[in-house]
């Protein structure tokens, strides 16, 4: 089969197209791949971590031990750990990369791979297709047996004292704060629990235990996927609502109201919480699918404002290159100042709750309070099933001929640098583009009201069918 890295790693469905064959494969490319003179580091060290889906430590044991044969010193996570937790070992260690196992929030039937470099960033375009090309050129190596090269290693200690640095629990601790947290069966299950154990923060979880099917859905924080976590909320009315994705670097939230609060609120809260409280500068930077929210602060507080394609590897170039106060994208991933190049929804979730505790306010009050300063901006996404093939060439059908109004509104500019997005008079938007993860065709609107957004919604899902 024709393995392709996506948006964020290397998925697809267990037993059909992610077999221990095909980890053998990819795990002898990688292995090629760090041990070519492409790759600057003359005695590479590798850490391979897991999550809970099925068969994922079985998996993570086989690119052990395929990354072993190649001579190369590998470090083996005792259990399923978040993917930041994971990448964060790179620095922490001073390792060449990572490889985890995991299919994010994909459904229960995949599984994948992701490749972190050694600047403890995802993997760009240029390393995966290196990685890509060198799939299948050398049958894959097996392992001596018991290669002293292998060592397990337990990621949780580095990190919980990272966070405990950077984050401020002191005030936490002073306000009696209550918090749900919906780990939606993910790998991050537990680790608030130990962060907040020595505060006066209620902490009440639901979803922690291991279920490889995720309940017969999938682990990605998304409205539909939540509706237990925003029932719940509305009942028990917490200061903070969170909701964490399969591995842990993204993240939903919520208030004491159990309104869904989407990934482009979460940013821009977030970023006023560095602004205001923590007073720290530098720019912010966004995907296309981003709220326009985020344009009005950064223009507030004359910030630079960077709009990057989908998918964080994009804003993690920027985060190594220039000084990135916040970068953050709708798909709930989100980086910050003074940490490695990577999504984390551990500690997004944790800046939401030091805010609720400086700000004396349940989330969703100071998500009102922020739409009167700045006006509201509702935001939807609907996913269409696809083939991939097929949803590019209705992408390039769209690109070639695109209409000249929607919903009776002038389209002013249209951006075909991922999809097609068209910004309308009044602010509001339409994108179509293809999921790189997944055979979806994915359709986001923002407009000033829910009924406005539903119309572009519906429009959008129209333009596709006129094409399809």
């Amino acid at each position: 089969m024709n393995i392709k890295f996506g948006t964020d790693g290397w998925r697809g469905i267990i037993a059909e197209d992610f077999t221990f064959e095909n980890v053998r494969k990819v795990s002898q490319a990688i292995a090629d791949y760090v041990n070519s003179k492409q790759h600057t580091v003359s005695s590479p060290q590798l850490i391979v971590g897991y999550d809970r889906r099925f068969l994922s430590a079985e998996y993570a044991k086989i690119a052990c031990e395929v990354f072993a044969a190649n001579g190369i010193k590998t470090y083996f996570t005792v259990n399923p750990a978040p993917t930041p937790a994971i990448t964060f070992a790179i620095k922490r260690k001073g390792l060449s990369a990572a490889v985890i196992i995991t299919a994010s929030h994909n459904p229960a039937i995949f599984n994948g791979i992701k490749f972190k470099t050694q600047d403890a960033a995802p993997a760009d375009g240029y390393v995966t297709e290196k990685i890509e090309k060198l799939i299948g050129k050398h049958k894959p190596k097996t392992l001596v047996t018991n290669n002293a090269l292998i060592k397990n290693v337990d990621v949780d200690e580095g990190y919980i004292k990272f966070i405990k640095s950077y984050i401020d629990f002191d005030i936490i601790n002073k306000k009696k704060l209550t918090l749900l947290v919906d780990y939606m069966h993910g790998a991050g299950s537990g680790y608030l629990e130990r962060l907040l154990k020595d505060t006066n923060c209620k902490l009440t979880a639901i979803r922690g235990e291991r279920d490889v099917l995720f309940d017969g859905g999938n682990p990605e924080p998304v409205r539909r996927n939540l509706r237990e976590f925003l029932k719940k909320s509305k009942i028990s009315k917490p200061h903070l609502g969170i909701a964490l994705d399969g591995d842990a670097d993204r993240i939903a939230a919520c208030g004491a109201d159990g309104e869904y609060l989407n990934s482009g609120q979460i940013i821009s809260l977030i970023l006023l919480h560095l602004l205001e409280h923590k007073k720290l500068k530098g720019m912010v930077v966004k995907t296309i699918s981003g709220t326009s929210l985020i344009e009005k602060i950064t223009e507030d507080f004359g910030l630079k404002l960077l709009e990057t394609p989908i998918g964080f590897k994009y804003i993690s170039k920027i985060m190594l290159e220039q000084d990135v106060l916040i970068g953050g994208e709708e798909s709930g991933g989100i980086g910050f100042k003074g940490y490695i190049p990577e999504r984390d929804g551990i500690i997004s979730g944790l800046l939401l709750l030091e805010m609720v505790a400086v700000r004396g306010k349940s989330i969703d009050k100071i998500m009102k309070d922020v739409n009167k300063r700045y006006g509201k901006f509702c935001y939807n996404r609907l996913d269409l099933k696809m083939p991939v093939k097929k949803g590019k060439t209705i992408l390039a059908k769209l690109q070639k001929s695109p209409p000249e109004t929607l919903s009776g509104k002038k389209i002013i500019q249209i951006k075909t640098y991922d999809g097609v997005k068209f910004i309308l008079k009044d602010k509001s938007w339409l994108l179509i583009r293809p999921s790189g993860t997944e055979p979806v065709m994915r359709v986001y609107a923002e407009g000033s009201s829910s009924q406005s957004v539903n119309r572009l919604l519906n429009i959008g899902k129209n333009l596709v069918s006129k094409w399809n």
